[in-house]
């Protein structure tokens, strides 16, 4: 059966294709094979310029064209790659091949034993997947989670003003104001960007084992870890982990992993108080002509969007759950279980998209309901108590706490009239109860 969005075994190519497209440039098949063609032709140009005497004639004028092989790299070349993986079996092998062929068309055909030289897959991979997963994270996914967020301070602005009954436990509590409390998410997704931002994308470049032993044993006057040092810097703009195995430790990719399910748990949060915001008609959401909300029932207008990204977001964080659980154990100085696994990075990475992209529609279409809002304040006004008794305990009033109690849990309901014939019945002066009479569900508010 063709490969396309209806026969897609997994959603993210098939449903939700139009949303993830932009990924494919860093996590498909296709970008795994030409990030490693990158690595392997960026480190032969920094070879020619480490001091090797049969380097030392290269010309640095070619180092265009060398890199043209990477800037042109088509389907084509990856599926000539593909083909020859097929023969050697061995995926970063057919890549080196690859290039040595481009050399031979070059005519360079004298330096191409110099391509790989002295590396192990692991060199290639442990460079590849950070660049990607870099590139991937600062084009696609922190750019929509930006919108995402700076809609959220525009909803923190437009709504800072209004009264709301705050609900703890589910139960009426002190009021709030509904901008502040889409604040508090703008600020913890904030906090959590920035500590993101301090983990450093981390590659492991060291040969076999992580000696550079090949390297030392063919020139052992180079100094190679400072090659290696400002090759994976300079070069890739990566961090190299040292010491390693011959594998990259994953820790710093764990934590990546992890920052991206802590931001992902907020946003889940943030799903789930407005789909109940929703539910509570505290917002109504706009109506876009065609759509229908059920099959059976005209009336509906269901908060999908904000359903969508929260099964997403669940999606994306048991994913994100395993890598970081997963990647940074392996036996002794390499086995292959971390090859496998990093193929899925783009995973739960796309269902993160997905997400984001349907809180970015969901936002759009919210409409606050005042009516709702004003009616749910209106209904509650024993929630002043928590005012009214804290001002008489200022004043020294016996047992405030107590009489407030005795006031609101009553099975009487409680109204601005029967607090105000409360407030008339305490034994403080008239400008207490001025002061007192003042206080309202509607600006009982605080900062």
């Amino acid at each position: 059966m063709e490969l396309n969005a209806l026969t897609a075994v997994s959603s993210v190519d098939g449903r939700y294709a139009g949303k993830t497209v932009s990924l494919r440039a860093y996590f498909s098949e296709f970008a795994l094979i030409k990030y490693r063609v990158h690595v392997e032709i960026e480190y032969f140009i920094a070879l020619s310029k480490s001091g090797i005497p049969q380097l030392a004639d290269f010309d640095a004028g070619l180092f265009s064209k060398l890199r043209e092989i990477v800037s042109e790299f088509s389907l084509e070349d990856a599926t000539k790659i593909k083909e020859t993986e097929k023969i050697t079996n061995h995926d970063v092998k057919a890549v080196e091949y690859f290039i040595k062929e481009k050399f031979d068309e070059l005519g360079l055909g004298t330096y191409k034993e110099f391509i790989h030289f002295g590396l192990t897959s692991q060199d290639i991979n442990n460079t590849a997947t950070p660049l990607m997963l870099k590139d991937g994270l600062n084009a696609e996914i922190l750019p929509t989670l930006e919108v995402v967020t700076q809609k959220l301070r525009d909803r923190a602005k437009e709504w800072a003003l209004v009264p709301m009954l705050a609900k703890t436990h589910g139960q009426p509590a002190s009021p709030t104001r509904l901008g502040k409390e889409i604040e508090v998410f703008v600020v913890r997704i904030e906090k959590q960007l920035e500590l993101l931002k301090q983990v450093p994308f981390s590659a492991k470049f060291g040969g076999a084992t992580g000696n550079m032993n090949a390297h030392v044993v063919a020139y052992p006057d180079v100094a190679w870890n400072d090659f290696a040092e400002g090759f994976v810097k300079d070069y890739l703009g990566l961090s190299r982990s040292f010491p390693t195995t011959q594998i990259e430790h994953y820790d710093n990719l764990a934590a990546i992993f992890d920052g991206l399910k802590r931001i992902n748990t907020i946003l889940l949060d943030l799903s789930k108080d407005v789909w109940q915001y929703v539910a509570m008609n505290y917002f109504k959401q706009k109506i876009k002509a065609g759509e229908i909300g059920s099959s059976a029932m005209p009336h509906k207008v269901n908060p999908i969007d904000f359903e969508n990204a929260e099964g997403n977001l669940g999606i994306a964080n048991a994913l994100l759950e395993h890598l970081s659980a997963k990647l940074p154990i392996s036996r002794l100085q390499r086995d292959l279980t971390d090859s496998t696994v990093l193929r899925v990075i783009g995973v739960p990475l796309a269902h993160m998209l997905i997400s984001l992209e349907s809180l970015k529609k969901g936002l759009d279409k919210l409409e606050l309901n005042d009516a709702a809002i004003s009616a749910d304040l209106e209904d509650n006004w024993a929630v002043v108590a928590e005012a009214i008794q804290t001002v008489l305990r200022r004043e020294g009033f016996p047992k405030p706490y107590e009489a407030l109690k005795d006031l609101t849990r009553t099975n009487t309901k409680i109204t601005a009239d029967s607090i105000r014939t409360f407030i008339d019945g305490l034994a403080v002066s008239e400008e207490i109860k001025v002061e007192l009479r003042k206080i309202s569900p509607f600006n009982y508010t605080g900062l």
